[in-house]
């Protein structure tokens, strides 16, 4: 449990006011111990597992989400992606194709209605078109045996054709197209900037747009910090006022790369200054994240979501929420093979489909288990953030999770309060000068 005051002002009357918030129960009251707006509570369960290396979470065939790893084969190198130097597994084809649909019925419980009701099914990469006779395969017999499953896919968009854009359309597939915008040098080639490539991204953006199937996947980074800047570059690229934006979250750091696509700590305060002016002026309206996560904090406050309700903030330590390749193993996440190890030195390797009963969960730490998580203002919005990145590039992906997620908590608590936070004072946990001064650098002892 972590108290904090928080040192605010009014932005017409000014200040000083103070506040009290409480990362664990959520409670965020008057100096007084007042709460400051109403609060319904809610009975949140606790989550059931703080997976470890010696605390194992399993998984279940009632799956919400089904992600499919098709291969890790990209036709890109991004800078900080996150599987850039994962271990390849064996490459898979047709024959793992059909054996992987044979087995799926002994495992998998197909959804509320056994036709895949309730279900995401998500195709991933590397790059998903890499693999796209497989792909085109796997969907099919997908959609015809779960007809009321959502399919997904993630695609950087450089290798769509009319006949792909025509196929994903008629499969009714949500798509998002990873592109930063004026910061698209850190992912490598612009395809907007091919002729052919650029007319098949907005064939496909403008038959999937109507039907609110697609969205344009931005990450930011040191060289892609304004959300208002990525905004401006998207409207004109896709000719639409109104494109929906996904991701828009500063980058996690898997490996080196990562860590120098990071904020360094003398940009750290001016991103959170200039990413929360964004928010207050309606300039990071298009980014659905922004939404998200603001509606989060309010609602975590409104409704007094203990902490001991929160997984990780990807879902991978659900029991509902599985990875598998082709060859029916289970993996820590969509990001990583089955012949990696992770960083705790636990294979990414959980088991196989074959006896789902036996897979275990040991690659990934909770965010309980984790130094200075329990004790960090961002819990109820971080989650812990990657659930198995740890050393350096766990410190590297803590900063940028911090200084990410920093706005989103100063715009909820000026939605319910009408203040606006600049200093977070630690009451009985350490916290670094440099995380509780927000929008500033600490000032000189």
């Amino acid at each position: 449990m972590a108290k904090f005051k928080l040192h605010c002002r009014h932005p017409v009357i000014g200040g000083p006011f103070g506040l009290l918030y409480d990362n664990h129960t959520s409670a965020l009251t008057d100096l007084h111990g007042m709460p400051v707006t109403p609060v319904e509570r809610k009975a949140y369960p606790v989550f059931p597992i703080a997976v470890s290396a010696d605390t194992p979470a399993g998984k279940s065939g009632n799956v919400k989400t089904l992600k499919i790893q098709l291969g890790l084969s990209c036709n890109y190198g991004c800078s900080y992606c996150l599987q850039r130097f994962v271990p390849r597994a064996p490459s898979m084809g047709r024959q793992d194709v059909e054996d992987f649909l044979s087995k799926l019925p002994n495992w998998f419980a197909g959804g509320e209605d056994g036709r895949g009701h309730g279900v995401n099914i998500q195709f991933w990469g590397g790059e998903p078109l890499v693999y796209w006779a497989t792909l085109r395969i796997l969907a099919e017999a997908l959609r015809e045996r779960y007809p009321n499953a959502r399919p997904s896919v993630i695609t950087n968009g450089a290798l769509l054709t009319p006949e792909i854009v025509e196929w994903l359309d008629r499969m009714d597939f949500a798509v998002s197209v990873s592109h930063d915008g004026p910061g698209q040098a850190a992912r490598g080639p612009d395809p907007l900037a091919d002729p052919f490539q650029r007319e098949q991204l907005l064939a496909l953006y403008r038959r999937l747009r109507p039907k609110n199937k697609i969205s344009i996947n931005a990450m930011l980074h040191k060289d892609n910090q304004s959300w208002a800047a990525i905004t401006d570059w998207m409207k004109v690229a896709f000719e639409d006022e109104n494109v929906p934006l996904g991701e828009g979250l500063l980058v996690s750091a898997y490996d080196d790369g990562g860590i120098e696509c990071s904020l360094p700590d003398a940009m750290a305060a001016a991103f959170r200054k200039s990413a929360f002016e964004e928010i207050r002026s309606g300039a990071a309206q298009h980014f659905i994240i922004v939404h998200q996560k603001i509606k989060e904090f309010v609602s975590s406050v409104t409704t007094a979501r203990s902490a001991k309700s929160l997984g990780q903030h990807c879902g991978m330590d659900r029991e509902d929420m599985i990875a598998v390749d082709l060859k029916g193993r289970v993996t820590t996440c969509q990001n990583v093979s089955a012949v990696a190890v992770a960083p705790n030195g636990q294979p990414h390797l959980l088991g196989t489909v074959d006896d789902l009963a036996s897979v275990e969960l040991r690659s990934a730490t909770h965010w309980s288990k984790r130094h200075d998580c329990a004790t960090c203002p961002v819990l109820q919005l971080c989650q812990g953030a990657c659930m198995y990145v740890e050393g350096p590039h766990w410190r590297a992906t803590c900063d940028n999770a911090y200084s990410g997620n920093i706005p989103f908590l100063a715009a909820g608590i000026e939605i319910l309060t009408g203040l606006i936070v600049d200093r977070i004072e630690p009451l009985d946990a350490p916290l670094p000068p440099e995380r509780q001064w927000l929008w500033q650098e600490p000032p000189t002892p």
